[in-house]
């Protein structure tokens, strides 16, 4: 396991030292001045320009001006928005737990949908509900996800009028914003009405969260079938069988847990893709997280923004698929034996 986390380390550090090139290297290739476009000061005099080129060592060579650069990220020095003039550090903890709430709901949506679901297709191998599942994972999937957003506003928001089409919570319960995860907030407050708050913020989470869900369930489905039919076929199974042991006993008893080890190690590469789909359903729900943040600033051309929200959401995504890699090989030893020979 030590070989194992120290490998994972340097792993996570080369790739945020990559990223840290990525998001430097943007400050070049964006059109306009290179302390411009690192800096967000656009309208500064030019003797604040000249300070700033200073502060960021624009005289000196390319490494030292990479180095420079990694020491104002180090220091929360992540410039300053072309747009609102605001730090964007700040502007990242504004917005990006708001995308990590709403992507971690929708995660466990398609976790709690689709690993059973797969499992039931796997239990019926061949039979009309494995075709019917895998049928209907397979329009799920195909489903675009703005499509599926607006559809369901339509129907859940307009002609039902159940759930609450945009926005975070009602603009009626003030809730001091203190680590910015919204229902964490709410139990923090003070505000005497903070169950219906709860409640309200619950009704508004629900709509973008799902829709999100959808395409991961759909893998999910499959990955969890597919899991279960590998342990079905393995020889401790058919030993399992030869005691006398039911099928639904088998599967009750063994194969969900060592198929749901095997689901976990995909989970990082799903919340990836999950977040992406957020930052296009957080456009169309008004959703205050990083995501519709991110796609504002590309239409304003706010090349700061983008540099930082890249590097944020990148290693915020990143470190989710280290943190899936340690429970991974904490509940399966042999993975590390096999990737690492430990």
């Amino acid at each position: 396991m030590l070989i194992f986390t120290l490998r994972r380390l340097n792993l996570f550090l080369f790739t945020l030292v990559l990223l840290t090139v990525l998001s430097f290297s943007l400050s070049f290739l964006s059109p306009g001045d290179q302390i411009t476009n690192i800096s967000g000061q656009i309208n500064a005099t030019p003797e604040h320009i000249e300070l700033v080129a200073l502060q960021y060592s624009k005289h000196e060579s390319i490494l030292i001006q990479y180095w420079v650069y990694i020491k104002h990220l180090v220091n929360g020095d992540w410039g300053v928005s072309m747009h609102s003039q605001m730090p964007i550090a700040e502007e990242i903890l504004n917005h990006l737990p708001a995308t990590m709430e709403l992507s971690l709901v929708a995660l466990l949506i398609a976790m709690l949908i689709g690993i059973p679901i797969g499992f039931i297709a796997a239990a019926h191998h061949r039979k009309v509900a494995d075709n019917i599942i895998l049928s209907f994972a397979m329009i799920g999937y195909s489903i675009p996800i703005f499509w599926l957003g607006l559809l369901a506003i339509l129907i859940f928001s307009i002609q039902l009028a159940w759930l609450p089409s945009a926005g975070q919570i009602s603009l009626v319960y003030e809730i001091e914003q203190v680590t910015g995860f919204q229902f964490i907030d709410i139990l923090l407050s003070d505000n005497p009405y903070k169950w219906q708050a709860f409640q309200n913020a619950s009704a508004h989470i629900i709509l973008p969260a799902t829709v999100i869900a959808i395409a991961p369930a759909t893998i999910f489905i499959r990955l969890a079938r597919t899991a279960m039919l590998n342990v079905l076929d393995t020889h401790y199974i058919k030993a399992a069988m030869a005691k006398g042991l039911t099928r639904q006993q088998i599967i009750m008893r063994h194969a969900i847990r060592n198929s749901l080890v095997d689901v976990i190690r995909d989970v990082g590469l799903q919340f990836a893709n999950l977040v992406t789909l957020a930052m296009v359903t957080e456009v169309i729900f008004s959703w205050p997280g990083i995501g519709r943040w991110l796609i504002e600033s590309i239409y304003q051309r706010d090349y700061t923004a983008i540099q930082g929200g890249l590097l944020a959401l990148s290693s915020f995504i990143f470190i989710v698929h280290i943190l899936t890699d340690f429970i991974y090989a904490s509940l399966n030893p042999l993975a590390r034996e096999a990737k690492y020979g430990s």
